[in-house]
């Protein structure tokens, strides 16, 4: 009786185990190999760190002393990195560090590529404007060189005169000259004739596989006349590229080069000067890269070339010409359309190959293939409404009115989408059915942010059969112009050192906000020592004017102007009187303008404005001369009795997310130049003829839209946020400008939200 008991106490015991038996028996395997490898390492070790008479080796001296100090041995200090102590002489002035706005400046990146156009007297106005029209625009650098001492420059084109037309000299001058001024800037360097016609595109993703780190002279490789059969100089007529390690290392030789080697061709002149000094010839193939060029013999037809050598050229000489440029840039120009068609059909096709393997399936599939999705709101707030529209009018405009003419842009670019559906119709039915368009009946069009504007359009076709049947019907179609790829527009260059002028117009309606503009004013711009003034306009009412000797209305804040120069002694804040029952903004600018230089870069504010450093280098950053002027839409707070009604506290001045919204119906803050500003005003003087009442309603903005060719920059700014106050709205200004005074005053009172909480109060309070 006692055996099946025990039998039956061990069987429950094993199951009670079961569950912790794998992980036992893994721990106990994980502990002897473990004991094994260590018993193996300390063997091994032994054998390689002991010397031959038991003593330590190298290796086990070298761990002893790192052990005992804490520091490698010699020869290896670099691989520990060290903290440097920060220490700065008190007996120099502290100077403030600039870092360079842009990182790629910081870390020192070059531009891609910069090409070099060699032209001549007889070519200049002929082959030289040729090349610029047709395949300037598409490398990011091109200047043109020329040995003519006084060249008249054509429109458009940037031209370097050397003033000696010898082609050696030529050509030793323009290495001088591009190795002096943008040696540093640039990886590559492409230098052709005025008469070849180089395959943009194609040269620059030629340079995007090469390494930047060897000495390349790439181009179409040439023997030399009656030197050596083993080095080689690159033709100039097809074009030839050089590194900048290359051009660096070439120009300490460049005037031995110019006193020592003689030769009638320059090309070869500079293919001698690299083989000599530099030991480098040209070299037509390149880490697999091949530099393909093409001969042209006389009275070619591009069209007719069908040779595949010529299709895949980048470079093509001699072109005689400019009508063979041209038909040269128009064939090359469709060959690479193709390409890209066929490149787009043939992804489309992967995409809908691979579309079957992703979870979605076909449903998965976007229209047009391999565009974006469109988007999907997640809430009635953010569904993107669409325009209706006709062939005539726009029935969402601008202004805000409710239908417009269809004009400018918009008409070209409805007439673009409504041929572009023929064309597709007629290309997808041909030659069963032919179309023609007999009336738009109905045009949407909307701007989704992450595809690009889709239209639906509904046409009124005829449509004719082979045997000349015709047959009229409806059709509606649907259209997408994705975004293509973006580019960065080129802009001047500004920096963050200039100067700001700070203007501020005051009336008597503005003296409770001064004190605390001032402290803004002392405490972000004089504290940090920016560079930045304030100039104060005083606009005194007539009858204020006349007892002004008696009672000065503005005598408060000139005290507190001269406590600021007191506690600022290096700081002086002048102020402008003025005598006007209507204080327009033009007027009182006319004034300002000429008491500064033409170079002053206005700020243009108002009481109400909190200024901070980031906003005014975004002024400086923003406003450009003779290209752009800036005005930034402010943030406007709500009215804190609406919003906070008691209950709630107000957040911090600092922080930005206060219940307020972007004024876009404020222009009283600017920034611009004099110089652009006066530049405008000549033309409304000569416009107006000093009109009074069309001064009155206009404003600096009006100013600069009209009577300027310059980009009008208006964007919200985030750093200029303004306190609640209600605006005195002159009813002597003109409609408009007290129309968006009122509405400005009205919407920046609260948010719906915050206006429907306090009705809903007041009725229950009344209701109670």
């Amino acid at each position: 009786p006692s055996e099946p008991g025990a039998a039956m106490r061990l069987a429950a015991l094993l199951a009670a185990l079961r569950p912790v038996l794998p992980l036992v028996l893994g721990l106990s395997l994980g502990c002897s190999l473990s004991l094994l490898r260590a018993s193996w390492s300390q063997s091994g070790g032994e054998d390689q760190c002991l010397g031959a008479a038991g003593r330590p080796g190298p290796l086990a001296g070298r761990a002893r002393l790192e052990a005992a100090d804490g520091r490698l041995g010699p020869g290896h200090e670099d691989f520990r990195p060290r903290i440097v102590p920060y220490y700065r002489d008190p007996n120099k002035p502290y100077k403030k560090v600039l870092r360079t706005r842009y990182i790629q400046t910081e870390l020192g990146f070059h531009e891609r590529l910069f090409v070099a156009v060699l032209t001549s007297k007889a070519t200049l106005n002929t082959l030289a404007v040729a090349v610029n029209k047709t395949v300037a625009h598409h490398f990011p650098r091109l200047l043109y060189f020329t040995g003519l001492r006084s060249a008249k420059v054509p429109h458009g084109m940037v031209l370097v005169a050397h003033g000696d037309e010898r082609p050696i000299w030529l050509m030793y001058e323009t290495m001088h000259y591009i190795h002096q001024h943008f040696g540093s800037d640039y990886d590559w360097f492409y230098i052709m004739q005025d008469d070849t016609y180089a395959q943009a595109e194609q040269v620059k993703a030629l340079v995007t596989h090469l390494s930047i780190n060897q000495d390349v002279y790439l181009g179409r490789a040439e023997e030399f006349i009656g030197g050596d059969e083993q080095a080689r100089y690159c033709h100039g007529g097809f074009g030839y590229l050089i590194s900048r390690s290359l051009l660096l290392k070439l120009h300490p030789h460049l005037d031995s080069c110019r006193n020592e080697i003689l030769s009638v061709r320059p090309d070869e002149w500079l293919g001698r000067c690299i083989i000599d000094f530099l030991g480098i010839t040209c070299v037509s193939q390149l880490q697999g890269q091949h530099y393909h060029t093409y001969e042209l013999a006389k009275n070619t037809e591009p069209e007719k070339e069908e040779e595949e050598e010529f299709q895949a050229a980048f470079a093509v000489h001699p072109v005689s010409d400019m009508t063979l440029m041209y038909r040269l840039h128009k064939h090359f120009s469709r060959i690479q359309l193709d390409r890209a068609y066929q490149e787009i059909q043939d992804l489309q096709m992967q995409i809908r190959n691979l579309t079957s393997l992703t979870p979605a399936g076909e449903t998965g599939l976007t229209w047009p293939v391999g565009i974006n999705a469109p988007f999907l709101p997640k809430s009635r707030f953010e569904v993107i409404s669409w325009d209706y529209f006709t062939e005539q009018y726009l029935f969402s405009c601008p202004d805000g009115s409710p239908k417009c003419e269809l004009s400018g842009a918009s008409k070209a670019d409805v007439s673009e989408i409504i041929e572009s559906a023929l064309e597709q119709l007629n290309s997808r039915y041909q030659p069963l059915l032919r179309f023609s368009k007999r009336q738009l009946l109905n045009g949407y069009r909307r701007f989704d942010p992450t595809r690009g504007m889709e239209y639906t359009l509904d046409l009124l076709l005829e449509a004719v059969t082979q045997k000349g049947h015709r047959h009229v019907l409806a059709k509606r179609v649907s259209l997408v112009r994705p975004l293509s790829k973006v580019e960065i527009i080129p802009m001047p260059y500004v920096t963050e050192a200039t100067r700001v002028q700070l203007v501020l117009p005051l009336t008597v309606q503005d003296l409770d906000f001064v004190a605390n503009f001032l402290d803004m004013f002392a405490m972000n711009t004089l504290d940090t020592h920016d560079n930045a003034l304030l100039t104060l306009l005083f606009i005194y009412h007539p009858y204020d004017a006349q007892r002004v000797s008696q009672v000065d209305v503005f005598a408060g804040v000139k005290a507190m102007v001269g406590e600021l120069e007191k506690r600022y002694a290096e700081v002086k804040i002048p102020w402008i009187s003025v005598k006007t029952e209507v204080p327009s903004q033009v007027k009182l600018m006319d004034i300002v303008s000429k008491k500064h230089p033409v170079d002053t870069l206005f700020f243009l504010a108002s009481v109400w404005t909190e200024i901070n450093m980031e906003f005014l280098n975004r002024c400086r950053m923003n406003t450009i001369s003779n290209w752009q002027v800036f005005f930034p839409v402010h943030f406007q707070e709500f009215n804190p009795a609406l919003v906070y009604r008691g209950d709630q506290t107000a957040s911090s001045s600092t922080d930005f997310l206060r219940d307020g919204h972007f004024d876009r119906h404020s222009f009283a803050e600017a920034c611009f130049y004099n110089s652009d500003y006066m530049t405008a005003r000549t033309k409304l003087a000569a416009d107006i003829l000093e009109r009074d009442e069309v001064l009155e309603s206009m404003e600096v903005f009006d100013v600069f839209l009209h009577y300027s060719g310059l980009h009008l920059f208006r964007a919200v700014e985030p750093g200029l946020v303004q306190k609640y106050a209600l605006r005195s709205c002159n009813p002597r200004l003109s409609e408009e400008l007290y129309h968006r005074c009122v509405l400005s005053n009205l919407e920046g009172l609260a948010s719906r939200s915050h206006l429907a909480m306090a009705l809903f109060e007041q009725e229950q309070a009344n209701s109670t």
